[in-house]
């Protein structure tokens, strides 16, 4: 079993890409710290560092480990928080995983009352896609999801808001199909298409009318704010929600798709995991006001 004190002192390494420099940051000799990560090494019977003259960079597989150590760390984290939260009071730490969407302004609306009751606790936010969301709370990184129309697993628990979103074509302002009022389906199947991965990979759950076989993809992109700027550049058509880009000045225009195209989104937790106190009553604020 790895000590949580070596990990925290490879992350340290891993940051100052410098034995030396992360020694005096944490406080200990450079042969102490020489010595632990060499014996690290072997206990995970791998290398995890190129030793330069100037820096140390990690190798294909001290990369991996970085990324799993902060995971424990986060886990770890998290854990000591919500054990040390006092009884009588409700505080510590929710961590939601979210896609992009118009919707979340329910959810701030609803967190701000959640948050005047209990203003010890927390909200950390973690925007993914819904594969991504899933794997962190598998892992107990992420407490709750606020899911596009997630996969339907025994494992989870899931509260409907009662709200979707509706699919539509972000496309420049001075495109001939900027001057239709809506776009229909058909029209997907000639146009050069932005597509989220998220969207991408709830074909078959959201009803989405065409299958990836029907469609041209460009380019997939994670965040529409970043792939609206080539969208203005004349280099595609972004499939995406309504709602998530402010048009009114920029050279850009949104159509909604015809007959329209909706996905439910839904808060999903671990069903049977134990969830701290704060968790518990987040989830029974929305379950209140939805239904299961």
């Amino acid at each position: 079993m790895i000590e949580t004190r070596l990990i925290s002192y490879f992350l340290a390494v891993a940051r100052e890409q410098s034995i030396t420099k992360a020694a005096n940051v944490l406080h200990i000799t450079q042969p102490t710290l020489s010595k632990q990560m060499m014996e690290l090494e072997k206990e995970l019977g791998c290398r995890l560092f190129i030793r330069g003259k100037k820096q140390i960079t990690l190798t294909e597989e001290g990369h991996y480990f970085r990324r799993r150590a902060q995971e424990m760390i986060e886990l770890l984290t998290t854990t000591e928080a919500t054990l040390h939260s006092e009884e009588q009071f409700i505080s510590g730490e929710i961590t939601l995983g979210c896609g992009e969407t118009a919707q979340m302004k329910y959810i701030a609306a609803k967190f701000a009352g959640f948050h005047a009751l209990y203003p010890e606790v927390r909200l950390n936010l973690y925007s993914a896609n819904t594969e991504a969301v899933l794997e962190r709370m598998d892992k107990g990184l992420v407490d709750v999801g606020l899911l596009l129309n997630p996969p339907i697993h025994e494992k989870y628990e899931y509260i409907n808001l009662g709200y979707s979103d509706r699919f539509g074509l972000l496309m420049p302002k001075n495109c001939a199909l900027a001057q239709e009022p809506w776009i229909s389906v058909n029209d997907l199947k000639r146009l050069p298409l932005l597509v989220s991965a998220q969207t991408f990979s709830r074909f078959e759950q959201s009803s989405f009318p065409l299958s990836e076989t029907e469609i041209r993809v460009v380019s997939c992109y994670n965040l529409i704010y970043n792939a609206s700027y080539f969208v203005e550049q004349g280099l595609g058509y972004a499939l995406t929600l309504e709602g998530l880009i402010d048009t009114s000045n920029r050279a850009l225009t949104f159509r909604l798709i015809k007959p329209f195209i909706e996905a439910p989104w839904k808060l999903v937790a671990k069903k049977y995991l134990p969830q701290a106190p704060a968790v518990k009553a987040f989830m029974s604020l929305f379950r209140e006001a939805g239904s299961q």
